[in-house]
């Protein structure tokens, strides 16, 4: 390759990568520890603290089984603050108070994320307009495995994994912390943040009650009084990191008046019907209206334990399902497992960019045509040079 070539690739690829890490917001990392069940001797139920410390400040996330899965996030102005669980409280029938943070006015944000309901559905054909639902999978009502044996302090991972509505079968909620800012090696490929965690609902051998099943994952995210959530759709024609899944779906908070902290929960429009997920076994998953909720949150939820007995009263509540396959829905039924992955963080949400490799690509196929044109300029030019040195005068 000629020096010239191997120069303008390199500078291509430079301005690829620096493209790339503008993409990647959070650069500083934060110190990440988990905590199980913190204050309690018990493994009969499951409680994740994961302490997130930055620079002057902290990210506590609260993650339980207790009840409906759920995920409470609670930011902090303090690299110090707390967290604290009274157990005998959180463990009856009004939990309301039983955690909290200390120092309480460091708390500058707050929110919860609901893993409420698994429904499944089916049609007697792709064209048929009616459903037909079985019985609902309350997820408040499963038995949770304990997450002791799941829980990795290296990989900052662990696995809520919920049994007793099938036989041999699971759904999980497996949880991810990050201390930097990087790229899941894994399909979908999300860009996280340090700012930022994963979960990943994983159903296997849930054995489906027709052919052609599909399911549904019902999701209520609260937001502190004053706040409320929007969903918003981003677009790429970036194919790298997820091949064929152009749309990145995601809730953001619209901040209070007295305060610009936000959060979000964001996911790609894709699941996977393998263990190992490739594009072979993606499935396209849809998502419905934000419905935005004026009840209360009446099944049981460790935000209860946080926001208090009436949430719903001054807290905004917004419910939105999730929807995993196709028109026959025949996905599940072949191999009896349905993963899909989503990102829950505080700030501005990750925005993916055009990969180094994509717009080296776009450059070198939008440049050579150029580059043709201009040597071929020069070429004509040397010949009509020579063309004329060439001339003598008729005396």
């Amino acid at each position: 390759m000629p020096p010239s070539r191997r120069l303008l690739l390199a500078g291509l690829w430079l301005l690829g990568s620096l493209c790339s890490a503008r993409a990647a917001p959070g650069g500083s990392g934060r110190r990440v520890t988990l905590h199980y069940n913190p204050g309690s001797n018990s493994s009969s139920v499951n409680l994740l603290h994961v302490r997130a410390v930055g620079q002057n400040d902290t990210l506590h996330y609260v993650w339980s089984s207790i009840g409906a899965p759920t995920v409470l996030l609670l930011y902090t102005r303090s690299e110090s603050s707390t967290l604290h669980v009274n157990w005998t409280k959180l463990l009856s029938a009004a939990p309301a108070g039983a955690i909290w943070i200390e120092p309480a006015g460091s708390v500058v944000y707050s929110t919860a994320v609901i893993f409420t309901k698994v429904f499944e559905y089916s049609r007697a054909n792709a064209s048929a307009q009616e459903e037909q639902f079985y019985p609902t999978y309350d997820l408040a009502a499963l038995s949770w495995r304990s997450l002791n044996g799941t829980l990795n302090h290296t990989a900052l991972t662990a696995k809520f994994q919920g049994v007793g509505a099938f036989p041999n079968g699971t759904i999980s909620f497996q949880v991810t912390a990050y201390e930097q800012s990087g790229r899941d090696s894994s399909l979908p490929r999300l860009l996280h943040t340090a700012n930022s965690s994963k979960v990943e609902f994983i159903m296997e051998k849930v054995a489906p009650r027709s052919n052609s099943s599909r399911f549904m994952l019902e999701v209520v995210t609260v937001e502190e009084t004053g706040g409320r959530k929007r969903l918003q759709s981003v677009r790429s024609i970036d194919d790298e990191y997820t091949p064929a899944i152009f749309e990145m779906a995601q809730l953001v908070s619209e901040p209070r008046n007295d305060t610009t902290s936000s959060s979000f929960f964001q996911w790609k429009t894709a699941a996977y019907g393998d263990k190992v997920a490739s594009r072979e076994n993606a499935i396209h998953c849809h998502y419905h209206s934000l419905q935005m909720a004026s009840w209360r949150l009446l099944g049981p939820s460790i935000a209860h334990a946080y926001f208090g007995a009436g949430l719903g009263h001054g807290e905004s509540l917004a419910a939105i399902n999730i929807t995993f396959g196709g028109e026959d829905g025949k996905f599940y039924a072949e191999k009896n497992y349905l993963s899909w992955s989503a990102l829950l963080g505080f700030g501005t949400p990750p925005e993916d960019s055009f990969s180094p490799l994509v717009i080296t690509i776009m450059a070198v196929a939008l440049g050579t045509p150029v580059v043709l044109l201009l040597v071929g300029g020069l070429v004509v030019l040397l010949a009509r040079r020579k063309r004329y040195s060439e001339y003598e005068p008729i005396n």
